[in-house]
């Protein structure tokens, strides 16, 4: 190691940028923020056996950043950080100058992070992932990738529909995609997945968490893993897991793919804690550097309790957003996700927590009035899961107007109708209509609520309608994980069957909540694998579950391809008529410009509903027009959540005009009707929706 050490010339470096930057031929800068350290140390490595090269001290500081430049560097060596300092935990300093760091800013990893019992308590170098030094993960260099003059979709929100996806459990049985390419990025975008995303009527695939993580040792001494991904320990490197030979190339590939095909690509990023988790956690890369910067702590009397990280996220820790370097070090991230690799935006898990001043959330913190102004980050599609676990952590409605946020009030008023609660027929009309008691007309458009019916945090669709408990055994915690109101029915039986009775039940109760979702106002969001009517064997919560629970099945029954054609047509209908991707109400200033429409409620008889028409909680059927005020043409909807069919008069249009019926959820696996027939007069049957023009 001395003879190599010998052979590197070092000069003290720039602190700015921060994180690994090449300065010219073998020659990298190296910048880390670490205020409270008394000595940083760069340690390089061979890239195939991880032998050790070298270890070089930092010999440039300028106020919080360490830096040093290095000379003769090979492209693709590896290295890691050492940092020194005081360890006294009480004050927040838990240097160990003999722990090996990750780099918060390194872009690439040359390995996937997983835990080692031993090698992590020798304090081995070997416990850890290394950064890369690749020069093709900067744009500005000569290897840069051939981008082949693809472009982002940029697709409307309003026309946006989500499919939310896991990079692994998306491929792994596809018959179609080679067994090379399974689970990877680039079985992502094999011909076979984007030809369903297509058929489908997909706009935006939304990826499951990608930057670098690492499963909690608890789940890797039960033999588990964290297969979502929610446990970062690096905000720039796609995780290796998901790569054949190089994830930043193949992750690059993969989004220019689905850019040529005209899919957008929106990460799963979370920004509100890491894989140390908390006082007994580990010390991966941010505690070792600035353990006192980069998280919150809890404080009494007036003084900072160290050993106390704030858990308003569950996982042990939080990151403290509000300081600058931690600020910092996720813009950056942001910028990098977008220009270097091209994504089209963003869901921010636990969104409340980057929101968080003085731990309350502010609807006008810093974070929020830094993205606003910045003409990258500005542009693209935010997405914020708008609560956390901390207190008064949910704040539905409350983030910036070019935000979306995830509607969990469609999801439970939906699933509610559809169960038979009564009582809620007026919320299941205000879900329908762009939940504008939230998101209120004249300040936001309809398009800030994200709509949905399941997400990879709960049941699937398919379990929605086959059981009424969560059964979460094989999660190893005596099924006490997940959350209990799901909301769900079995239709008389507990999980699978093959009473042609219950399946029949259960088909039309997915019809309902699919096409109830895919005729909401408001971006739409698919959970991945519902379509296929996929089932995690009534698991909701199957974040640990790297395996068939979690892998989507390709292999479709006769049903499940017919409920599979009736999505397609939801989403064709959809993207048919505007008035389902983004009404505009007369009386509603957001937008002036395009068509203005009207909206009117009936009853059954074909008369216009009146105030206290909403306040009867017996009744369970909804059925509004929408018009379009330029053009004079309608559609009409009616939802029947009874347990019984109602003869219908249908609302009168022009003399001499009727209704014909687009589709009925009851009436042929709810497929298109053929008949051209026009009709005033209709019986709608029991659990059932038709949509006519």
């Amino acid at each position: 190691m001395a003879e190599c050490s010998a052979a590197l010339t070092t000069t003290h470096g720039n602190s700015y940028p921060l994180g690994p930057s090449k300065v010219a031929d073998n020659c990298w800068n190296f910048a880390v923020f670490a205020p409270d350290a008394t000595g940083m140390t760069l340690c390089l490595y061979q890239p195939d056996t991880e032998e050790e090269l070298a270890e070089l001290a930092f010999t440039g500081r300028t106020g919080s950043i360490w830096h040093l430049q290095v000379s003769d560097i090979s492209d693709g060596t590896l290295y890691a950080l050492k940092a020194d300092g005081p360890a006294n935990s009480v004050a927040g300093l838990r240097f160990d100058k003999d722990r090996v760091l990750i780099d918060p800013y390194a872009r690439k990893l040359n390995r996937a992070q997983v835990w080692q019992t031993e090698p992590y308590h020798q304090k081995s170098h070997l416990a850890l992932a290394k950064g890369v030094l690749d020069p093709a993960a900067f744009s500005w260099h000569e290897t840069a990738f051939d981008w082949q003059k693809s472009t982002k979709p940029a697709i409307a929100r309003e026309k946006t529909v989500i499919y939310e996806a896991h990079v692994k459990g998306l491929t792994m049985l596809h018959p179609d995609v080679p067994d090379a390419l399974r689970g990877t990025y680039l079985g992502l975008c094999h011909a076979s997945i984007i030809n369903h995303l297509q058929q489908l009527g997909i706009t935006t695939v939304q990826l499951l968490p990608v930057a670098a993580f690492m499963a909690e040792p608890r789940l890797t001494g039960l033999g588990l893993t964290n297969y979502w991904g929610y446990n970062p320990v690096n905000f720039f490197a796609p995780d290796p897991r998901y790569q054949l030979e190089d994830a930043v190339a193949e992750f690059k590939q993969m989004v220019r793919t689905l850019h040529q095909h005209g899919i957008e690509v929106i990460l799963d990023v979370v920004f509100n804690h890491s894989a140390e988790a908390g006082d007994d956690g580990p010390l991966l890369s941010f505690r070792g550097l600035a353990d006192r910067h980069y998280y919150l702590f809890h404080s009494h009397a007036d003084m900072v309790d160290y050993h106390n990280y704030c858990n308003f996220t569950g996982c042990g820790n939080t990151l403290n957003i509000a300081n600058p370097a931690t600020q910092k070090l996720v813009m950056d991230a942001l910028r990098y996700w977008l220009t270097e690799m091209q994504v089209d935006g963003f869901r921010f898990d636990l969104a409340v927590t980057l929101g968080r001043e003085h731990k309350r959330f502010n609807p006008y913190a810093s974070f929020f009035q830094i993205i606003a102004q910045d003409p990258v980050i500005s542009q693209a599609k935010l997405i914020a899961e708008p609560w956390d676990i901390g207190p008064f952590g949910y704040h539905l409605g409350q983030f910036p107007a070019n935000w979306s946020e995830l509607n969990d009030k469609c999801r439970d008023t939906f699933r509610a109708f559809w169960r038979g609660d009564k009582g809620v027929l007026a919320d299941f009309a205000t879900r329908l209509l762009g939940s504008r008691d939230i998101f209120q007309k004249h300040h936001k458009p309809a398009s800030c609520s994200v709509n949905f019916l399941t997400y990879h945090d709960g049941f699937t669709l398919e379990d929605v309608v086959s059981y009424n408990d969560k059964h979460n055994w094989q999660n190893a915690e005596q099924n006490r994980d997940g959350h209990s109101h799901n909301l769900s029915t079995n239709h008389g039986v507990e999980g699978p069957t093959n009473d042609p009775q219950v399946i029949a039940r259960r088909y039309q109760h997915k019809r309902n909540l699919a096409a109830t979702l895919l005729l909401s106002q408001g971006m739409i969001h698919w959970l991945g694998g519902d379509e296929l009517s996929h089932n995690q064997g009534g698991n909701n919560n199957a974040y640990c579950q790297d395996n068939p629970i979690s892998w989507l099945n390709w292999q479709l029954d006769g049903q499940q391809q017919k409920f599979l054609q009736f999505v397609r047509q939801m989403l064709t209908l959809r993207k048919q008529f505007s008035c389902l991707q983004q009404i505009s109400l007369q009386d509603d200033h957001y937008q002036l410009h395009g068509d203005k429409h009207k909206v009117c409620w009936f009853l059954a008889d074909g008369t216009e509903k009146q105030q206290h028409d909403w306040h009867d909680p017996e009744r369970a059927i909804c059925i509004f027009r929408i018009t379009n005020r330029h053009t004079g043409k309608a559609l009409l909807f009616v939802f029947n959540g009874a347990g019984q069919s109602v003869p219908l008069t249908l609302p009168e249009q022009k003399a001499g005009e009727g209704w014909q019926c687009l589709f009925d959820t009851a009436h042929n696996d709810g497929l298109a009707c053929n008949s051209k027939s026009i009709e005033t007069q209709y019986l709608q049957a029991a659990h059932s929706i038709s949509v006519w023009q």
